[in-house]
């Protein structure tokens, strides 16, 4: 797709690592240094960032949001839907510019719905964006994955992995 940052991602090392950050008092993420490393390489300096669950948050470059964007709101089997996920988007997303010390600040009505200030967060890189959640999520979901752990690491050496 035109736009899409994942042609950024693979001309710029993206993180692998699932990174801890903090949100502070006053709304600000502060992006781990290789988060904020990728965003310079990339030439990310302004963001949108939004949720399109309300769980968890996002954070698109401006051409990768735009691209995002024409999905949700194009024609297709799932138009209703993906309408529905673009007035979420937009009822919680802001766009952001990230300062000299890798500071973003994210948008009130984000902050509010998922309680943010002052609180952990743990940062994904995934499709040439940065997914984040909140602590709570962020163990539920390796709560998840533990479960029968035995079985998924059989089928996964099974695959000579």
């Amino acid at each position: 797709m035109p736009g899409d940052v994942s042609e950024i991602s693979d001309l710029v090392f993206v993180p692998l690592n699932t990174t801890s950050a903090k949100v502070d008092e006053k709304g600000r993420l502060k992006l781990p240094s290789d988060s904020l490393e990728w965003c310079r390489k990339s030439n990310i300096l302004k963001v949108f960032v939004t949720t399109i669950d309300m769980e968890t948050f996002q954070i698109y470059s401006i051409p990768g949001w735009m691209s995002t964007l024409k999905v949700l709101e194009g024609p297709g089997d799932n138009a209703e839907a993906f309408s529905d996920l673009a007035t979420i988007a937009k009822t919680f997303g802001d766009t952001a510019e990230i300062d000299s010390q890798g500071r973003m600040l994210l948008p009130a009505p984000l902050r509010k719905l998922l309680n943010l200030e002052s609180q952990p967060v743990w940062l994904t890189h995934v499709l040439g964006r940065i997914e984040g959640a909140t602590n709570s999520v962020h163990e539920a979901r390796m709560r998840q994955a533990a479960e029968n752990l035995k079985n998924k690491v059989g089928s996964f050496k099974k695959l000579g992995l």
